[in-house]
């Protein structure tokens, strides 16, 4: 398994070159950078821009890991506005393009929501409707990912969607496609379930993790805390990850909190990562 480190974990207005010496001095192997509406990765960068990006990773010897994105929140690819739906499908496809540029194989998508506490003024949609939609939506692009080679990876994520591992395999496996597989967050499942039970129903279907921890106590979108101080069973997560032949990025996405030296966490994180990989030889 590699090492990565999410952008969103540094400070914010860093430097996409800045954060990407600080990933590679902390000894992550790879970065997962984000696609905003504006900025050096973003709807408005042209292929030279991008390619600059890709061309710097490539100087210093860092893999660009996967390619995630906040914009599916403001433009739901599940909203009752048929617009908002249309931009988001707009949204992934430049967000394949992206990665495609970037050398990088997998998205992070959201695929929608039913409601989301945590975005202030978002609409409530019907759970069947978002299911329709996520999966009409889904199956239409990936047209789009098989053309690039690469893969939409759907994240489970707080949105009152797809909560079970059950579902959220059965969902991939309506869609049927190589191109189309799992973002397996471990810190978000501590809500509602066990990471490690969610891994071996999901199988090789992930085909990418995000490392956060949690604290089911007082819990809450504030219990994220640093890894290894929350109630993720690592070295069970390790066991089952192991168990389905899982070998590519775990992508730790932290909260950059500290109020000075900010950029302390990042070389925290890798260090508690190379902790829990450990576990790998044991």
């Amino acid at each position: 398994m590699k090492k990565g480190i999410n952008f969103w974990s540094f400070e914010e207005g860093i430097s996409i070159k800045k954060a990407m010496n600080i990933a590679k001095d902390a000894e992550f192997e790879g970065i997962e950078l984000c696609l905003a509406s504006t900025g050096e990765v973003s709807l408005e960068s042209s292929d030279r821009e991008i390619n600059e990006v890709k061309k710097y990773a490539d100087e210093i010897n860092l893999e660009i890991a996967s390619l995630a994105s906040w914009l599916p929140w403001d433009y739901s690819l599940t909203s009752n506005n048929p617009l908002h739906r249309e931009k988001a499908k707009d949204i992934i496809r430049k967000q394949l393009e992206v990665a495609y540029l970037l050398g990088t194989d997998t998205i992070l998508v959201v695929p929608g929501y039913v409601g989301v506490d945590f975005v202030p003024n978002s609409e409530v949609c019907s759970y069947d409707k978002v299911y329709d939609r996520a999966l009409e939506a889904i199956s239409m692009l990936t047209s789009d990912a098989e053309k690039l080679e690469v893969t939409i990876a759907i994240e489970n994520v707080w949105n009152k969607f797809l909560l079970s591992p059950l579902e959220m395999r059965d969902f991939v496996d309506k869609i049927n496609s190589p191109y189309v597989g799992i973002y397996f967050d471990v810190g978000n499942v501590l809500l509602t379930g066990y990471p490690e039970q969610w891994i071996n129903i999901l199988g090789t279907r992930i085909k990418r993790v995000h490392f956060k921890d949690y604290r089911r106590d007082p819990g809450g979108f504030n219990a994220f805390v640093d890894l290894l101080a929350g109630d993720v069973n690592f070295p069970s997560v390790m066991k089952a990850l192991m168990n389905i032949g899982y070998s590519n990025y775990c992508t730790a996405e932290m909260m950059p909190t500290y109020t000075h030296h900010s950029e302390q966490i990042i070389y925290n994180t890798s260090s508690a990562m190379d902790r829990i990989f450990s576990n790998l030889n044991e």
